[in-house]
């Protein structure tokens, strides 16, 4: 009787080891699925989407801040490959709390070819955007998980704008996109565009434009249906061409606008390195002030240093105040030489990152732009500074001085003190 309990118990329990060890490789499968599947996750969230089973949330829409709108607020996002591999829907909508007036956009695309990733897109689009700021049109393909600058911009137009555009591949390194726009404008501020006598305090721009994002360094791998980025390669470039057709669906001006930036790293080490960004633009013939540049300022007109204090931004002038300068014709450049990491613990590692900033422009027909009072660079503006980042949450502080051409009488109007924010996913 005990030989055949022992026997039993025997087979029972050879029987649960050899049961076990298939659930065990089983087990390791699950944990490198699950594995892959948080790294992708976490991907997306650093690109600004939430995944869901067939939309990704935008999380650019969210919650906003700016002078005009105050908060900002909304949802957006676009259908993922569950909801469709060649049809998308990317629209949004969002809500003003100061200027109590919804925004949105309705588009959506088709893709014609997989390999080179083409897809042609429609939008229409009923918002409001920075006067002065020149966009490129591959850069929404590229997200920034905060972008502290918004956060004290003002001077904002109207636009409703119809659009067509064409996204292609022609490499893993160089992306383009062309768009055909029709827009109506109409500035938020009093401003009116005199040509020959004739002011226009709101106006229609019909425009075509190519756009070129070229990253020759950059190496990239094919893991299952995704194309990875595996190497971010310096330098990048990008270029982008616009052109405003007059009397073609209402337009009323003609303009040829080209703008130009390439980002570039020194590498002295992995913790060591400086960024070059260099940036200009040019705009010919009858421009608006909306669609001119203004040199990324990113100071608030207040009179102390501590009424200004705000968050400073990725790649803008900390001492340039709002409004201050417009120009047809900018260069700027900037350099931030990034220090090793002080390691005060193996996880608390603030960072030093010592800068400098260069900005030339200038304006043609000046006296066309009426109702505001601004500047020109043409004696070329000069600041410097430092970071130093990490040093709680994510949170740092910034410091800049203005000299050179546009060195104010008052030393405090020079300074500019504010916090960083950086974070990575």
């Amino acid at each position: 009787m005990h030989k055949i309990f022992f026997l039993t118990l025997f087979i029972v329990f050879t029987c649960a080891l050899q049961s076990q060890t298939p659930n065990t490789k089983q087990d390791s499968i699950e944990i490198a699925k699950d594995s892959t599947r948080k790294s992708k996750f976490l991907k997306q969230l650093g690109n600004g989407y939430f995944p869901t089973k067939f939309l990704n949330v935008d999380l650019r829409y969210l919650v906003k801040f700016n002078q005009y709108e105050g908060f900002r607020t909304g949802l957006g996002g676009v259908t993922n490959d569950e909801f469709s591999k060649r049809y998308r829907i990317d629209s949004y909508v969002v809500y003003g709390f100061k200027d109590h007036r919804f925004k949105y956009k309705i588009g959506g695309g088709f893709r014609v070819n997989k390999t080179t990733s083409t897809w042609i897109n429609l939008s229409y689009t009923d918002d409001l955007q920075e006067t002065g700021s020149s966009t490129f049109l591959t850069d929404k393909r590229f997200f920034s998980f905060f972008e502290p600058r918004l956060l004290n911009i003002d001077l904002f137009h109207k636009h409703i704008t119809k659009a067509i555009a064409i996204e292609h591949k022609f490499s893993n390194q160089l992306l383009s996109e062309t768009e055909l726009a029709v827009s109506s404008i109409d500035p938020t501020y009093d401003y009116a565009y005199n040509i020959d006598g004739t002011s226009f305090d709101s106006f229609d721009i019909t425009t075509a434009k190519i756009s070129l994002q070229w990253s020759p360094l950059s190496d990239f791998e094919t893991k299952g249906s995704d194309i990875v980025e595996t190497k971010n390669g310096y330098p990048k470039f990008t270029l982008q061409f616009t052109q405003s057709f007059k009397d073609v669906f209402n337009g009323d001006f003609n303009f040829f606008k080209t703008d130009f930036r390439t980002i570039h790293r020194f590498i002295f080490n992995d913790d060591v390195f400086t960024e070059a960004t260099l940036t200009s633009g040019f705009a010919l013939g009858n421009t608006p002030l909306t669609h001119l540049y203004h040199a990324y300022p990113n100071n608030i007109t207040k009179e102390t240093v501590l009424q200004r204090f705000s968050v400073a931004g990725i790649n803008s002038f900390e001492t340039m105040y709002f409004n201050e300068f417009f120009s047809d014709r900018f260069t700027t450049l900037q350099l931030k030489h990034f220090i090793k990491p002080f390691k005060i613990t193996e996880r608390y590692r603030p960072q030093l990152v010592l800068i400098s900033r260069f900005a030339f422009g200038d304006m043609s027909n000046l006296e066309r732009h009426e109702n505001l009072t601004f500047k020109t660079l043409s004696k070329g503006y000069s600041e410097a500074g430092l970071e130093i980042n990490k040093l709680l949450f994510g949170f740092g502080l910034s410091f800049a001085y203005r000299y050179g051409g546009y060195h104010l009488p008052s030393f405090a109007d020079n300074l500019a003190a504010k916090f960083t924010f950086n974070v990575s996913l």
